[in-house]
């Protein structure tokens, strides 16, 4: 290869510093601001990057109400739950779908694909729940939404590119589906299954819209609460009394979204080395 240009390689590093400098700025002000006090904002226009003398009034303010913690702890159980309920059924369902002898498995196969193209909508869903007995109950969040069609594909897709030699040896010493599933397709399948465990954990963690619709406000999750926050930019509360702090509501928002991302920066550094892998490897055959 010819040694680039320096003129080019100029131009290669601007362009790098340049999305550095826009990836950055967003998370920094948020962050700074989120650490910030009202004078410290007001001088900076609303944004801070670096605060100069920091403070954790916003997060005092939105963890002294108490309805935060709880939240949180309804958010995890929902994320939870439901992430690995999406897993095993998903993965039944693909790995069913892999099956040429089964019966009526296009069918299945193109009722799910169906899904992709059209929806419902917002009342036939409402009604549904509420016919189900679900309404005020959190199964209302995770039914409806337990299988994504394009998640079932994936999975699909990396089952049918797996040694088939191992599978036909396997069924010749007598090993039955559920035995092949669990000691072969599922041990080879540790890259997709983090990137669609991932997919599923993230849409659970920022589901808002569905909790509104189908949840009273004492039974809300964690993104209603912070919409809540971000919205009217002041504390909430369960009744109690709560200690009186000063906090800007723009230090209050801002702290709102730091208190969001937190689960998913944490956990995705993680599975970061797995998407190229595991996406790529379910969607791309040879």
């Amino acid at each position: 290869m010819e040694k680039p240009h320096p003129v080019s390689l100029i131009f290669k590093l601007l362009a790098i510093a340049l999305i550095i400098f826009l990836t950055l700025y967003p998370m920094l002000a948020v962050l700074g601001t989120s650490f910030s006090g009202q004078a410290e904002i007001a001088q900076n226009n609303g944004l801070v990057l670096f605060p100069l003398h920091p403070t954790f009034d916003a997060y005092q303010t939105i963890f002294s109400g108490g309805v935060v913690t709880s939240a949180l702890l309804r958010s995890l159980l929902i994320t939870i739950v439901g992430t690995a309920a999406s897993l095993a059924i998903t993965v039944a369902m693909a790995y069913g779908l892999t099956r040429r002898d089964l019966v009526g498995g296009k069918f299945f196969l193109t009722a799910a694909l169906f899904t992709m193209l059209f929806s419902a909508g917002i009342i036939p869903n409402f009604l549904v729940v509420k016919e189900l007995g679900l309404l005020n109950n959190y199964a209302a969040l995770i039914l409806p939404v337990m299988i994504s069609a394009f998640n079932l594909i994936v999975i699909r897709s990396f089952f049918q590119n797996l040694p088939q030699e191992l599978i036909e040896a396997a069924r010749i010493d007598g090993v039955g589906d559920f035995g092949i599933l669990i000691r072969i397709v599922l041990p080879l399948s540790k890259g997709v299954l983090a990137v669609i465990g991932l997919f599923y954990a993230v849409n659970y963690w920022n589901a808002f819209f569905s909790a509104m619709l189908y949840l009273d406000a004492d039974q809300w999750p964690l993104p209603m609460i912070l919409r809540q926050y971000a919205l009217l930019g002041q504390p909430m509360t369960d009744g109690a009394n709560t200690a009186e702090i000063a906090a800007p509501s723009q230090a209050i928002q801002m702290a709102v979204v730091v208190i969001s991302l937190i689960p998913i920066v944490l956990v995705f550094p993680f599975l970061q080395r797995y998407f190229t892998k595991g996406v790529l490897t379910g969607a791309v055959k040879g």
